[in-house]
């Protein structure tokens, strides 16, 4: 008997053991950690080299929607129209043909993959997606086979640009499967975004975000494993059976009371929605379901109301830029958009640069000897009229200035063609 229990024993501690390990099994399939690390598909080599940001930046936009409105917001912000403008000196011959090489470059300067969509602006939106999102933006330019001008921008994937700190010096590589390419060379060019001594490749927008994006994601798991278990309210009928008559048998009262349900329940599952049942007063209709299910749900609100609050304020912009807005008022939100667009003015003017690089090579290989501005065009509907009203002090400072004699006419002819 002892080695019979003790055999019962141990497969009851097997069984209980069994159960605990699937029970954990079970459990971990809710587990973000693990999920992520199924999805991203890491290897070692990309821990080593760091390229498991990049990998997890773009997750999170891809995967996370208020990342995702986040980096759009901030792209489509940046990614304004614009136009090349040339350096004159005076001479109209000159100018004219520098402007139009200039708009024969920004309308063909970039292809994509899929041959689909050609011109400079169609890089633009591609630029600052990989500017945000993963930190850097780089490519090679390249010329025509006989040299007279550019021919077209090429942009790399961020992911394979390393930093090479083996040697003396720090030098950016382009580490491709097949071979290792020096950047250091002068058809290369490369944008950092916030970029640093001990980062020269620049960093993420996203940098601050994938612990707070992961409490998020819990959190949104966990109301839908929660509200799942407490289920909703449901209809509940009690019904109390009849008395027995008198002199009625067993079977018959048993007969009697089985019909006289069935009829109930059939009465409640055929009652539409405009319907009100009607019944004895030996049936009550109630509800049940989770209790202070209000209480429940604002909390719960009120938390992911702070996780989200949080990943904007990760990504520089305030909730109401992405529709999350709590009561704020018109002028308090025009100055939060005019400092928002005050940090996009300053992030366009390192992609400025960086047209106008291209331009001017492409310009010094033509022989034209001008040098050319891009400008993005950053104005608003709603900013007309402050922005009319402004120009028309100032043009009224300059006839001041005029009639004053402090400046002389050609001076001021100068000055009002710069604002008109």
């Amino acid at each position: 008997m002892g080695t019979e229990n003790q055999g019962q024993m141990c497969l009851t501690s097997a069984g209980l053991a069994g159960a605990k390990v699937a029970k954990a099994a079970s459990d971990r399939r809710f587990q973000t950690r693990d999920r992520l690390g199924a999805m991203l598909k890491l290897s070692s080599g990309d821990i080593g080299s760091g390229r498991f940001r990049i990998m997890l930046y773009r997750f999170l936009t891809e995967q996370v929607p208020a990342v995702s409105a986040c980096v759009w917001t901030w792209v489509r912000l940046s990614a304004a129209v614009g136009e090349y403008r040339v350096a004159s000196d005076g001479k109209q011959s000159e100018d004219v043909r520098a402007q139009a090489r200039l708009n024969d470059l920004w309308q063909r300067g970039y292809t994509n993959l899929l041959g689909n969509r050609v011109g400079l602006a169609s890089l633009m939106p591609d630029l600052f997606a990989s500017l945000f999102r993963d930190g850097l933006f780089g490519g090679f330019v390249t010329v025509d086979r006989d040299g007279s001008g550019v021919d077209q921008f090429l942009p790399v994937d961020p992911i394979d640009i390393q930093v090479d700190e083996q040697g003396q010096t720090r030098r950016l590589m382009l580490d491709l499967d097949h071979a290792r390419i020096n950047l250091d060379r002068p058809d290369f060019y490369f944008i950092p975004f916030s970029a640093g001594i001990s980062r020269p490749t620049g960093r993420s927008m996203l940098q601050p975000i994938p612990f707070v994006s992961y409490i998020e994601q819990q959190l949104v798991d966990d109301m839908r494993r929660t509200s799942h278990n407490s289920g909703y309210h449901r209809v509940h009928v009690r019904i109390t059976p009849p008395e027995r008559m008198a002199g009625e048998s067993d079977s018959a009262y048993t007969d009697r009371i089985n019909s006289y349900f069935d009829s109930t329940v059939r009465m409640i599952q055929t009652c539409e929605l405009d319907d009100n049942p009607v019944t004895w007063d030996n049936v009550a209709i109630d509800c049940i379901g989770p209790d202070k299910s209000r209480e429940v749900s604002n909390s719960w609100f009120v938390n992911h109301r702070a996780m989200v609050e949080e990943i904007c304020a990760g990504t520089n912009l305030a909730p109401y830029l992405l529709g999350y807005s709590y009561g704020a008022t018109t002028t308090w939100s025009n100055f939060k958009f005019d400092v928002v667009m005050r940090q996009v003015r300053s992030i366009q003017s390192e992609v400025a640069h960086f047209l106008e690089w291209l331009g001017n090579i492409d310009l010094a290989l033509a022989g034209l000897d001008r040098k050319c501005r891009f400008v993005f065009d950053n104005s608003f509907a709603y900013q007309a009229v402050d922005r009319l009203a402004l120009r028309s002090g100032e043009i009224e400072n300059l006839l001041k200035l005029y009639q004053a004699g402090l400046i002389d006419k050609d001076t001021a002819s100068v000055k009002v063609r710069e604002l008109v």
